[in-house]
């Protein structure tokens, strides 16, 4: 069979590319990542590699000749081969050239999550006949009982927080100033049901036919989909994207099913807030769920397994984010393994083992924050040869699995379990299925850590430079020194930290702890993204007064030549 060699989409923006150099003469044998020809764009030049292998049969466009995105540049076929009659049409439209084979396509998403939905917006783009297949609510785990209420109940105990704490910036409440759990509860939902009814507005938009039902592979081409009714259908497809994923992990701890142990969705909805909470893991969950319940007014302890909290997070941050805790209160126990949990009356008594001694910690709720799991249970991955690494779905950098039709995508994938890369790699498996060339790269992921300061990091840590045996320069700019930062008074602590590498200035590193550190981690991003170097930070105008412009003094500290901090 023969396999078209199609212009490939290099930027969202791409609508042409020239072909500047082919590398390879007809007849001249293809292995998969064999250079094939140059492409050159208004912004860039790239060189594009085989995804096949077999014979080049033919060149439709020539060096120096441009084609649309998604058109027929060349063909490969297998030796002893006919070549088939293909004729590029250089002036057609993108839509058009993208549309031309895969028009009639069908695929099948199975989970709506952030993955999920969005793959499905943008296979319709493409023009694919899209069906996506939900056990539960559209949105998924981020917004139903993620992300999205998270930030809700994160967002009102701010303000509490500020109100309460708020004569010194000159807010005096005359009366008492109370948290109102129950409606604070409804103000989630509401949220959550216009952000959900927003997305199925959006896929209906886009002629995404939603089936509410279990799926599960009959084989590589069909699923069998287990309605609500408890009827059954069969659904066929060229091509199935599975973004199913994850749930809590929930660890083998004596009493862990007893009532009152709680996991992260039971924590967002509680009848009441608890009177103390034991938060088993110090990782992202826990450390939000910490600086909710404590901001609330809720005594909390963390009991973290590793040496330090966050583990994820550049070690310096994240033992100022424990300093922090400390102060505000909040108990914190690293290097402690939590060994059983038993009823006591209306008090859990949860067993820490803390340096070969163990300690007993009273509370009402245990919340279970130690990770989550991929969820691939009923699928009937193992029926079909789908292979899974540890429980995890196995892709490449276009997010396909090893049976050549099937892709995966998002936390199912374990390549890293956020909403924003679930749904770059939607768009990465959408496109290849309908014929374009994408792929994901991880080395600007942003993440972001909604404690009080915010923190956010994108790149390497200075703990992972050091293992890459990387020669890295560091610069720390307090936000002490900020303006902005000290007006709204979350100065203890925080700081702008970037990660260079020495011989390029390149910025491989960028960590923010402080006040809308989740915004502010974009201009980290892009600079790694963009390969930008210290010159290009220092040269960059800075608006003020704002705390981004302890970004750019973070880079002048790099080199000791900060302007407002002392250059040690």
């Amino acid at each position: 069979m023969a396999i078209n060699i199609v212009m490939p989409k290099l930027g969202l923006t791409m609508a042409e590319g020239k072909i500047t150099k082919w590398f390879k003469k007809i007849g001249d044998p293809v292995k998969i990542g064999d250079p094939l020809f140059e492409v050159e764009t208004d912004k860039l030049t790239n060189t594009i590699e085989s995804k096949e292998e077999g014979v080049l049969a033919k060149i439709l466009v020539e060096d120096g000749e441009k084609a649309p995105v998604a058109a027929t540049v060349g063909i490969l076929v297998k030796e002893g081969e006919e070549v088939p009659d293909v004729e590029v049409h250089k002036e057609e439209t993108v839509q058009e050239a993208a549309k031309s084979e895969e028009e009639n396509k069908k695929v099948v998403v199975i989970g709506g999550g952030p993955g999920g939905y969005v793959a499905a917006i943008r296979l319709a783009q493409l023009g694919a006949q899209v069906t996506l297949v939900e056990k539960g609510e559209i949105g998924g785990t981020c917004l139903n009982v993620g992300c999205i209420p998270t930030k809700v109940l994160l967002h009102t105990a701010e303000i509490y927080r500020e109100v309460i704490n708020g004569e010194d910036i000159g807010l005096v409440v005359d009366g008492k100033v109370k948290v109102d759990w129950k409606r604070l509860q409804q103000r989630k939902e509401e949220v959550v049901t216009q952000l959900k009814e927003g997305v199925a507005g959006l896929l209906r938009v886009n002629n995404v036919e939603v089936i509410k039902g279990k799926a599960s592979f009959v084989d590589k081409h069909s699923i069998n989909v287990e309605k609500e009714d408890g009827s059954n259908i069969i659904l066929t497809a060229d091509n199935f994207i599975i973004a199913t994923g994850s749930e809590p992990a929930v660890p083998p701890i004596n009493g862990v099913e007893l009532e009152g142990v709680i996991d992260s969705t039971e924590a967002l909805s509680l009848d009441e807030l608890p009177e103390d909470i034991v938060i088993v893991g110090g990782g992202v969950i826990g450390a939000e769920f910490a600086t909710l319940f404590n901001s609330l007014g809720v005594k909390v302890t963390i009991v973290e397994m590793l040496p330090y909290i966050l583990p994820p997070i550049d070690r310096f941050v994240s033992e100022a984010v424990k300093e922090n805790f400390i102060k505000d209160g909040i108990d914190v126990f690293t290097s402690a393994k939590v060994t059983s949990i038993e009823k006591e009356g209306d008090k859990l008594l949860v067993k820490v083992l803390i340096d070969n001694e163990e300690k007993t910690i009273k509370a009402e709720k245990v919340l279970m924050a130690v990770g989550r799991r991929a969820v691939t249970n009923g699928l009937n991955l193992e029926k079909i040869g789908v292979r899974l690494d540890r429980g995890l779905i196995w892709v490449d950098e276009r997010m396909r699995t090893n049976i050549e039709n099937i892709y995966a995508i998002g936390d199912v994938t374990g390549k890293n379990m956020l909403a924003h890369v679930a749904s770059d790699q939607g768009i990465v498996a959408a496109e290849n299925i309908m014929g374009l060339d994408s792929k994901m790269k991880y080395n600007a992921i942003p993440s972001c850590v909604f404690t009080k300061p915010e923190i956010a990091s994108v790149g390497l840590t200075e703990e992972q430079a050091k293992s890459q045996g990387i020669e890295y320069e560091v610069g720390i700019f307090p936000l002490a020194n900020n303006g902005k930062t000290l007006i709204t008074k979350e100065i203890e602590n925080t700081m702008v930290k970037i990660i260079t590498n020495k011989k390029y200035d390149e910025i491989i590193g960028v960590h923010i702890y402080g006040p809308r550190a989740s915004d502010l981690i974009t201009e980290g991003t892009l600079a790694i993204r963009l390969e930008a170097t210290l010159d290009e930070l220092f040269t960059t105008v800075h608006a003020h007064p704002t705390i981004g412009e302890a970004i750019k003094e973070a880079a002048l500290s790099v080199k000791k030549i900060a302007i407002h901090s002392a250059n040690s």
